[in-house]
């Protein structure tokens, strides 16, 4: 039997929330249902896409592969659906896109490759550099469009912005860690950890806040701008990190699996949304780029 759209949407609900009650409260359908479709899905896949555990579901690492198709499948579905509800003429012209490092290879790859279907006419640039540069030149006009993080959005009088993803921190570990195996994690239990520190957006900012808040300067082992290289460092052993789930990846580049847990207590957010220039007229090109970000964000939630 071949899978269907509706069991897609719900192992994605699922395997973005963690838990079949999450999922179904989100779906506004009973958990049996859910449960039922993702039994299904596997045993049409022949594979396990999750682990079972008392706190709810962890996705495996074939789960993670078919997760990518899964949203891929569904984000074309609504694309070709929006096909039916246009009539307009081709848009044409030119998007000016900024983002920043952080979001750069999570949120705006598959955003643009969205886009680019849907508009191949349209002219695309982007660049990629630091929230209060991208702010500078949206002010300035010289950008139509950022893509950024939004819960550190400086000028709010200026700029107009629209939340696409809201992130949790998260701690990683590597496979084997005593504190993986631990009922809860207080952050006085990662103060005592050599962490491995993200330098861009507001990461390292948050992250001294949370520490700072225990009366300990935290033992930072290494300092990179690079999240693939946190990956690495935090499977092979080199520390710990605390960071949004939204570049969370169970796998390092070295093929080392990475374990991450809540934290108990009141941790900050990541936003991540889309920024404009308050009150000026975007072009088509740009007011296209806009609808398609909320029918992404629709299929992600």
């Amino acid at each position: 039997m071949a899978f269907t759209i509706r069991q897609l949407q719900y192992f994605v609900a699922v395997a973005e929330r963690g838990t079949v009650s999450g999922a179904a409260q989100h779906l506004s359908i009973s958990q049996s249902a859910v449960t039922e479709a993702i039994k299904d899905l596997e045993s049409d896949l022949g594979v396990s896409l999750f682990d079972r555990h008392p706190r709810g579901l962890n996705v495996t690492h074939k789960g993670h592969q078919f997760l990518r198709h899964a949203t891929k499948i569904l984000a074309d579905v609504s694309d070709a659906r929006r096909t039916f509800f246009s009539d307009r003429e081709v848009t044409t012209g030119r998007l000016q896109l900024g983002v920043t490092s952080l979001v750069a290879g999570y949120v705006l790859s598959d955003l643009l490759a969205r886009y680019r279907r849907a508009h191949p006419a349209v002219e695309i640039s982007a660049i990629e550099d630091d929230g209060d540069y991208l702010e500078h030149l949206l002010v300035g006009g010289k950008l139509d469009i950022a893509v950024m993080v939004t819960s550190n959005l400086r000028d709010r009088m200026a700029l107009q912005s629209e939340i696409l993803e809201v992130s949790a921190y998260r701690l990683w570990l590597p496979m084997g860690h005593s504190l993986a195996s631990a009922e809860i994690i207080n952050l006085a239990d990662v103060a005592t950890e050599p962490l491995i520190m993200l330098t861009v957006d507001e990461i390292e900012e948050n992250t001294g806040k949370l520490l700072a808040a225990l009366g300990t300067r935290p033992h930072v082992a290494f300092r990179t701008r690079s999240v693939e290289a946190v990956r690495s460092l935090v499977a092979t052993g080199a520390g710990v990190a605390l960071l949004p789930d939204l570049v969370y990846r169970p796998w390092s580049l070295e093929g080392d699996r990475i374990e991450s847990r809540d934290i108990s207590g009141a941790l900050p957010v990541v936003q991540v949304g889309m920024v404009w220039r308050r009150g000026s007229g975007l072009p088509q090109a740009a007011r296209d780029f806009i609808g398609i970000a909320q029918s992404q964000r629709t299929v992600r939630r």
